[in-house]
């Protein structure tokens, strides 16, 4: 059965501009709960951690047509790098394969930072159930090493110094306490949204097939495609290596997102090479 090929290219595809619109959509509803009602889609609709109450199979597809509230930014850079790279893509594949390919990014990169989120709650559950269980500020000191606590509505290094300074106090030790059993419900439960993934597949696809392609990278100078992602994706690995306190950015769901389109271009490109140039 043949596929879909469109006659002529398309500035903006139908699969493309049915995503820009649906997630602008989305986020005017996410930000009308949230200002008018108070209503957060997230606890419903964002990727949660598997082991937290928030959790729901269907999340793995929905968080996808999720972004920030905090802003449109999130929005506006994800749909203009979709438009950017992914037209070529759907113009050479047609609607049909491009939405497989961009669906598949997507849950291959949910899977990738779930696999992630399960090794960082672990760890968050072995160090703080070792200082629950000893109180001692050493510990405290440990559990903070290994998982970088912080908080946005509680001073930690405030924490840190009373405890520090005062490490027998049962007072602030129980403060302490409190303050890790929290820690680790509001962790389980931080929500991840954004089409992401999904998109630094579409770039690895755009990068990979058409390597020599020149861009302008930050609009200044020009760059060879598989230097411009290539660079993106070192960043990425750095950035999730380097798990900086107060980082918010997924960076091996971008990854994961990336591998999922290498593993599934592969696997094409061996089943029909004439798709490939």
């Amino acid at each position: 059965m043949n596929e879909y090929r469109p006659g002529k290219f398309q500035f903006l595809p139908l699969v493309i501009k049915n995503l820009m619109i649906i997630n602008g959509l989305v986020w005017l509803v996410q930000m009308t709960l949230l200002k008018k009602y108070g209503y957060d889609m997230n606890d419903l609709f964002a990727l949660h951690y598997w082991g937290s109450e928030l959790f729901r199979p269907h999340q793995f597809i929905t968080h996808l047509f999720m972004h920030s509230t905090a802003g449109p930014m999130h929005l506006i850079f994800n749909m203009f790098t979709l438009w950017m790279f992914g037209a070529t893509l759907e113009n050479l594949w047609g609607p049909k394969r491009f939405l497989i390919f961009y669906i598949i990014c997507g849950l291959g990169a949910a899977l990738c930072y779930m696999g992630v989120l399960t090794y960082e709650n672990m760890t968050l559950t072995k160090y703080a159930n070792a200082f629950l269980h000893d109180p001692s500020y050493a510990n405290f000191a440990l559990l903070d090493n290994k998982v970088g606590l912080s908080d946005e509505s509680t001073s930690i290094d405030s924490l840190r110094a009373a405890f520090s300074s005062h490490p027998d106090n049962p007072e602030i030790i129980e403060i302490c306490k409190l303050y890790v059993k929290e820690y680790m419900i509001r962790y389980r439960n931080i929500p991840t949204v954004g089409a992401s993934g999904a998109i630094y597949g579409i770039l690895f696809g755009f990068g990979y097939l058409f390597p020599n392609t020149i861009i302008l990278f930050s609009f200044l100078f020009p760059v060879k495609a598989k230097y411009f992602v290539g660079f993106l994706i070192l960043m990425e690995l750095w950035g999730g290596i380097q798990n900086a306190p107060g980082d918010n950015v997924a960076h091996f769901a971008h990854l994961g997102g990336a591998l999922f389109a290498y593993l599934l271009l592969k696997a094409w490109s061996k089943k029909n090479r004439t798709d490939f140039y």
